[in-house]
This record gives structure tokens, sequence and C-alpha cells, in this order.
């Protein structure tokens, strides 16, 4: 095809018989037709399906959503959500796939995206597996974002669109959560933010007038956490935990050591690190958002310890002391090579990266290779049911003692 005819080309509002392949990152299947890669979501690898083409930007690929199954495969079942279909709402990508065989296809993903991305062969490339969390598939989202069309509806966003789709419930969300709010009227365009506590009660963030926002409390890593409306914390109720011990257990901080907590948000792995280091050590926690700063510092108080730094991470370390540990907890992007490679020139024995993307952990892992640390354990969790994200722990070990 020629790079004229790839401009001109859409095929938007096509529909086409395809034969599906492999699961692709993001959510999606893999299908070909005529020369032309297809993403199709609402598929299954193995399927023939009858599908519509969303987006076309006139390239090599375009999007496609699955209208009707022509043969299903064995992991398919019923959507237990009205929404979760082509055209609706985009938040969940596998409600049609049985939950083990969702675990499956991100375990092929973050494989695939270690492999390819990351530049490993075998070892926990080939083994690694996505594992479940307790709870189940359903009622796990402790914390949401709900958008208010034209009309002052809310609801959740279409997939790759603006567009609101009012619904009258999130079987994600714990039952009865969002029923008074989808009933009310809002602010056409605004937001509403949405949280539960440790104690299942309901917190309103941003979207709502200021008298009805309040503070949340989590509990994670033996105390509790007071939360300011629209503060980050772990979607799912098992999760945080779950990171707390694989972290506390790969960082291993020495007594009277010097830790780094980065992208640290309030101190959930900061107060991890300070029982390792002792009152002798040193744990700094850099966090950009102030307000978690804040909360941080009012719920780490009685470890002296600790210290927070509210700035950009990539600015702030450079005024650090040298690290024995470091446990970094980036955006989806991941940490980039300039992040990296400022890590390994300050030679700590071991870095803790937690990661919400598999391709950005893939480029990280080469990364880390090229300045002479080795991925040498990994886990991931299913932390996100009914859709294609995943949680993933790493741990990185210099290769030899002398920097590369």
């Amino acid at each position: 095809m020629t790079r004229s005819a790839e401009r001109t080309l859409d095929w938007t509002d096509r529909v086409l018989d395809l034969e599906v392949g492999p699961v692709a990152h993001g959510g999606h299947c893999v299908a070909r037709h005529e020369g032309r890669v297809l993403f199709v979501r609402h598929a299954l690898p193995g399927e023939r399906v009858r599908a519509v083409v969303t987006e076309d930007q006139g390239g090599s690929f375009c999007l496609a959503d699955t209208i009707s199954v022509l043969d299903a495969s064995p992991d398919r079942v019923p959507a237990p959500c009205p929404w979760a279909r082509a055209g609706g709402c985009g938040g969940c990508d596998f409600q049609h796939v049985a939950p083990p065989a969702q675990r499956a296809l991100k375990t092929a993903v973050l494989r695939e995206q270690l492999t390819r991305l990351g530049g490993l062969t075998g070892g926990l490339a080939g083994t690694v597996e996505v594992e479940e969390l307790p709870g189940g598939p359903l009622g796990w989202r402790q914390r949401l974002r709900l958008a208010v069309d034209d009309e002052g509806r809310a609801g959740l966003r279409a997939h790759h669109s603006h567009e609101v789709v009012p619904i009258s419930d999130c079987l994600l969300a714990p039952a009865g959560l969002l029923e008074d709010l989808l009933e009310r009227h809002w602010r056409p365009g605004d937001e509403l933010e949405v949280a539960v506590d440790a104690l299942g009660e309901r917190h309103l963030g941003a979207g709502v007038p200021p008298a009805e926002r309040s503070a949340s409390v989590q509990h994670a890593a033996g105390r509790d956490w007071e939360l300011s409306p629209g503060a980050f914390w772990q979607v799912h109720p098992e999760l945080a935990d779950t990171l707390v011990e694989i972290v506390g257990e790969w960082a291993a901080a020495p007594a009277g050591g010097t830790a780094w907590d980065l992208y640290g948000g309030v101190g959930l792995f900061a107060a991890v690190l300070a029982g390792q280091v002792g009152p002798e050590g040193s744990v700094s926690v850099v966090e950009s958002a102030r307000q978690a700063v804040a909360d941080g510092e009012r719920a780490l108080r009685d470890l002296p310890q600790v210290s927070f730094r509210s700035g950009r991470v990539e600015r702030v370390i450079t005024e650090l002391p040298d690290p024995d540990v470091v446990v970094a907890d980036p955006p989806r992007k991941g940490l980039g090579r300039t992040m990296v490679e400022e890590l390994c020139a300050r030679a700590p024995e071991r870095i803790v990266y937690v990661a919400c993307d598999p391709a950005a952990l893939g480029r990280d892992v080469k990364l880390f290779a090229a300045q002479g640390y080795a991925l040498t354990a990994l886990r991931s969790f299913d932390a996100f049911p009914m859709t294609h994200h995943m949680e993933s722990v790493a741990l990185f070990h210099p290769v030899s003692a002398e920097r590369p």
C-alpha cells in the first residue's frame, strides 16, 4: 500500500467478518483484513466475529468493535453488565471473558511486552503469571470518576471517546454506591470523584459542592491513612497490603540505611521502609502532589526517620544522599531513560519498581539492563478484573559491583 493510499483510506463504519488472532496490549485482539491490522474489542483469540470499524486514521491499522460472534471461544461468557458492549461503556474490556481466561490473556500480554520491548528471552518473561486477588471480579472498585453529559446526567465514557454513556449502575463498584448520584442532575461537563473507605463508607471529591466533600480513611501497612478528597489510593481493596508485603520483602533496606520512596504519594511504602532502616536510618518520600504530602506527613508523624519532599522527582533526587534501596511507583508512562540512568548512577543495592503498565515496564527493563541492572524477580496481579489493566512489582539488582 502506498503512502498516499494510506492517507486516503478510511474504513470507518465498515462491517467486516474477521478471524481473530492473539490478544494485544490495550484490551484488543488482533485480526487482519486485506493487508491491514485491526485491533478488535469484545473478541477472543480463535473466534470468528463480525465487527464494525470504529476508528481509522488511514494508516496500516484501525480499530474495530465486535457486533456479533460467528464462532465463539469456549472462554466466552455472557457479559454481566448491559453496557459492556460495542458502543457502550469503555471501562471494561473483558466482561465477555471467563475470569481465569482474563488472567491468561493478561499473562500473555505481560510476557509479550517483556520479550518484545524488554529484550528478555526465557526466564521470568516465560514463567510470570498474573495472579488473582481475593474478592472476585465484581464489586471491587473503591474509587472511580463519573463524567457528566450535556444534559447533566452522570455516566461513564465510551471507549476512546469523550462521549458519556448514561448508566444505572456500575457492577465493578460496591452495590448501591452510585444509585443516588446517577439520579441527580449535575453541572454539564463536570467530573465526579467517588471513593469508598475501609469501613465501606462513601466519600465524594471534585464535582460536588464543598459541603458534600469529605476525607476518607483507609487501612494498610498496619495503620490508618486519612486521605483528602480526591487523593490517590489503590482501587482494589486487597492491593495496597499485597504491594506492601512484596515491596517490604524485596526492598530489605538495611538498618541505619538510606531509602527512597519515589512517586510516593502518602508514603505507603515509606511506612514499611521506616521499620527496616530504624530510627538511625532515613527514608525520603518524593511526591509532586502537595496534598498527598500533607496527608502523608500527618499519617507518618510518629516516624521521624521519614521526610517528605514535594516536587518533581527528577529534580528532588539530585538533592538527596545516595540510597541503599529505591522504591519507585511512577505514573503509567513508567520511568523512562533519564530517570533510569539517574537511579542507576546512584548505585543502589536494589530497586523495587511498581508498574501499572506492562509496556512501560518492558521498555524500562531494557533501559535498566543497559545500565547494568538485571530484573531478578517479578510478580503481577489482576488488580483490575474485567479490564485489561494489571499491577506488577519488579526487582532489579546490579549485575556486578562495577557501575557501567
